[in-house]
Formats: structure tokens, sequence, C-alpha cells
């Protein structure tokens, strides 16, 4: 179940929402947002789910068993670690693993299909984040099964993040309120996350999807640029549309998420675009594998050899293909570049600054859509071989339809932050502000007639991270 369909919308969110506003007590709303949470994870995935409660209880047991006056808690936080990835490995590496070692000589094994269970890169994160916290402070010990599961499984965060850490969420389980204040806040940020992903990325997904399913003989620069373009603003308001939902519907029953995504296209180097791009896996990985690694604490090499390490799992994290891995160490590549001073940005002129950060970030999303590395090879190739055929040509201009060009001009504004900058000019004033406010109202409430009405009668509504 997709936020973005029907069924959740006008169905599930609507029950969820009006039973949890009429059952008294925390206890009694956490209650119902575990059997909701299940429900919603077991209606797209109904035998994973079990899957999901084994995890769920192998890392609650772990945690009971890290208590300070156990000498062996390094032991239990290393067992729980190597499980949680074993049953990462096996779901959803298996059958890549299996066939990168069909590629040496004299091996022959045979390749596993194993279907991979929606959500599991990221409730698997937030599991080991439970026993790494724990281990660092035993105050984070769980010993209700129930407030675990409900961490681990809470919906508007479960399939595809954004990564919540236990230690932020740890103290909101029994202790959090649900204003009007807040609510309404939630609602509107759910109808732009809604909005993002129905009306610009999936209309960056159609031409997207048309450029990339052509052989790579069939393309122009103009053809293979305007399949970079769609899909470099396809992934961006797809992702950060859900986080947006995510963050909304958390607000919506009284938790508070950290933000996604900071405008990453605005980035003026490799780096501020990490700082701003999914910040929820790049703080996890930070966090928990390289500062233990060491960081930047042992010298320029070791540095390097850390960092290269992040961005290869980091990649690896995204899917079992090469091609993630590419894309990993091609902004890892870049970013440490940019750390031992080869590469200068900030000597250059903001324009210049830009433009490197964005055709970076293009070219190496071009290895993270296409089908596998010569695919992505030769389509970078044709971004820049021109080509002057008339048919190519016309079949460029055939996907510049009146809706494409709208939404990728909505596309450019809003991967700026412009509404913020907007708001805080209005706040200048009180009546700016309170005019500003109305219209906000206004303009979310016709955004969620035009999305309703666009479910109703699009049946084309991919998800990217459904994948990872």
């Amino acid at each position: 179940m997709v936020f973005s369909s029907p069924v959740f919308l006008f169905i599930f969110l609507t029950a969820v929402f009006v039973l949890y506003r009429i059952i008294p007590g925390i206890t009694g709303k956490n209650i119902l947002l575990l059997v909701f949470s299940i429900a919603f994870y077991s209606y797209g995935e109904p035998k994973a789910v079990l899957l999901m409660l084994f995890s769920i209880l192998l890392n609650y047991s772990a945690g009971l068993c890290m208590k300070s006056s156990n000498k062996y808690r390094k032991a239990v936080l290393a067992g729980a670690i190597v499980a949680d990835l074993t049953i990462l490995g096996v779901f959803k590496y298996a059958g890549f693993g299996a066939e990168m070692l069909n590629r040496l000589p004299f091996i022959s094994v045979s390749v596993p299909h194993i279907a991979l269970p929606i959500g599991i890169s990221f409730y698997t994160f937030q599991t080991m984040s439970y026993v790494i916290d724990a281990y660092k402070q035993p105050r984070y010990i769980q010993k209700s099964l129930f407030r675990l599961a409900l961490y681990i499984t809470f919906f508007p965060q479960l399939i595809a993040g954004p990564i919540v850490k236990y230690y932020d969420i740890a103290g909101q389980i029994d202790d959090r309120s649900t204003t009007p204040e807040k609510t309404a806040a939630g609602i509107r940020r759910f109808i732009t996350g809604l909005s993002k992903k129905l009306l610009i990325a999936n209309t960056m997904a159609v031409a997207a999807d048309a450029v990339y399913a052509m052989d790579t003989a069939e393309l122009s620069a103009p053809l293979a640029w305007l399949g970079a373009v769609s899909y470099l603003f396809q992934i961006y308001f797809d992702f950060s549309g859900y986080s947006d939902m995510a963050v909304g519907l958390g607000n919506m029953f009284g938790f508070s998420f950290r933000e996604n995504f900071n405008y990453p296209y605005i980035s003026q180097s490799m780096q501020e675009f990490w700082r701003r791009w999914h910040i929820s896996v790049s703080s996890w990985f930070k966090e928990y594998l390289y500062i233990p690694l060491g960081g930047n604490r042992k010298g320029s090499t070791r540095t390097a050899f850390n960092k290269l390490i992040v961005f290869f799992c980091t990649g690896l994290w995204h899917g079992a293909s090469l091609n993630f891995i590419v894309w990993g160490l091609i902004n890892g590549g870049f970013m440490m570049l940019e750390s031992y001073k080869v590469i200068k940005p900030d000597k250059w002129l903001r324009p210049f600054r830009h433009v490197y950060a964005v055709a970076v970030t293009i070219l190496a999303f071009v290895f993270f859509r296409a089908d596998d590395l010569p695919t992505a090879c030769r389509f970078i190739w044709h971004m820049f071989i021109p080509d002057s055929s008339s048919a190519k040509t016309a079949m460029f201009l055939s996907q510049l339809s009146p809706m494409y060009l709208l939404m990728l001009a909505a596309a450019v504004i809003f991967s700026a932050p412009v509404i913020p900058a907007i708001a805080a000019r209005a706040k200048k004033s009180a009546r700016a502000a309170a005019v500003c406010e109305v219209c906000s109202y206004a303009v979310t409430a016709v955004l969620f007639i035009i999305c309703a009405v666009t479910l109703s009668s699009a049946s084309y509504n991919p998800f990217i991270y459904f994948r990872f």
C-alpha cells in the first residue's frame, strides 16, 4: 500500500485518523497504531510480515541481554548486527552475490530468486540503530516488546523512511501530544508531498521511462539529456514527496521526524549535496559506520579508505547491482576530490559551482537508473554526441507536451527554497503573514482536489524506492 493510492487515502488513513482521535490514553493510541501499522505492511507483504516480526523479536532479545552488568554485551551486539545483516544479505543480495561468483573462472552456482520484502533495507537499519543505541546507552534498552515493535513498524516511515534513529523517537512513544496546530501542519505537509509525487514526479517519470526504454542507438543528445533531467527531478520529487508525506503523517499522530531532504539541487559542491540529500541514510552511515571505522581521526589515507567504504555501502544499500555501487563510488570519489582540494568549487564563481554539482549529480544518476553499466556508459556517450536526425528530433519534441513543460517548470522552481523565502518575507508583516497563512490553506485544498482527481483517472503511479 502506497501513500499515493485511493485505498490508503480514503480508507486506511481515514480509519486510523478517526479512531486515533476517539481512543483515549496514549497506551490505547499506541496499540491502535501498532495494529494498523502491521495491517499496512501485511496489505502488500502478507508473508514478509513474519520476517519483520522475527527481526523485531531478535533485536528485542538482544537489547534485553545488553544490560550494563553483562560482560558479554559486545558479543551480543556483534551477534545481533551479524544476524540483521545476514537477513538483509539473504533476501536482498543472495542473487547478486551468486551472479558475481559466476563471473569468476571455474565457478558455477545456482542463482537464487528470492522476492525482496518491501522496506527491508529501512527497517533493518532501524533495528540496528536500536541495538547499537542500547549498547551505547543502556537507558535506551526497551523492556516492552510492544513499544519497540511500534518504533520499527510505525507505518509512516516503515517502507521508505526516513530512517528514524531510536534515540530520536524513544521519548515520543509514551510522551507526545497532538495539538490542532501540529495536526494542521501535518495535513498540509502530507498534501504537499502527495502533490510532489503525483503531479511532478509521475509526469517526469513518463518522459524518463520513455527515454530509458529506448535502445541507446536510437538516442540523440537532446533525448538523452531529456531522459537524464527528467529522472533527476523524478527521483527527487518522488522520494522527497514521500518523505514529506511521512513527516506530515508523523505530525498528525504527534510524532516529530527529522527532515530527510533540504533542497539538494541548490548545492554548490558534492559535499554540500550529501548534507542535503537523503539526510537520514547519510547520517546513519556516518554515525554507525564512518565514525566506528575511525572517521577522519587516523590520518588522510585511512580517512579516504573510510569514505570509500561508506559510499560503497551507500550504493550497495540502494540496490543489489553494480550500477548502484558505481553510483555510490562516483559520489564518494568527487567528495574525496573536494576534500583533498583536487577540485576546489569554493574557488569558483557561484554559477560554475552550481553547474558542477548538478552536472555530477545528473551523470551519476544515469548509473542509478540504467539497467546495467554498459547501457549507462552508452547513454552518457550519447549525451555528448551531436545528432541532427529528423526522426530523433521529432521523437524529442513529442515528449515536450504542455503538461510536461508545466511540471518541468514547477520542478525547477520548487527544487529551490522558493516557498520558505516567501514565508520568511511574509513574517516581517503581521498582515502579510495572515494573508500568506490563508492562501496556504486554500492552495493546499486545491492541490488535494487536483490529486484526488488525478488518482481517480490515472493508472500510472510508480514509486522508485520500493526497489530498495
